[in-house]
């Protein structure tokens, strides 16, 4: 069943960067699969090498700023850092916090 939960402003933008953050993972993975494995040639981690830089800095920033606003407690922020470091467990964080309410936009009076 999908989700049917109205994110707000932030929600949306964590949302965003945490799928751009996964896809620059990939990219970069592909990128040091095809210079160490296929190759030899660099030019993929020297292109996704500073997009993913760029792009985990933005969602640890993106994070910290969705807490504070949502009111996360200290667990819920330190499970949304601690997902920036395995390869697309952004996306899977999310997911979950998605899910759980925790991007949802207040509900009006």
């Amino acid at each position: 069943m999908t989700d049917t939960v109205a994110l707000s402003g932030p929600g949306r933008l964590f949302r965003i960067v945490a799928i751009a953050e996964a896809c620059s993972w990939t990219g970069l993975l592909l990128g040091m699969f095809f210079k160490y494995v296929v190759v030899g040639n660099a030019i993929g981690v020297h292109v996704f090498g500073p997009i993913h830089g760029a792009l985990f800095v933005l969602y640890v920033v993106v994070s910290i700023v969705v807490a504070r606003l949502h009111r996360w407690d200290l667990r819920t922020l330190a499970a949304a850092l601690l997902a920036s470091i395995p390869p697309l467990a952004t996306i899977w964080f999310e997911r979950k916090a998605a899910r759980e309410g925790k991007l949802a936009a207040p509900v009006a009076a």
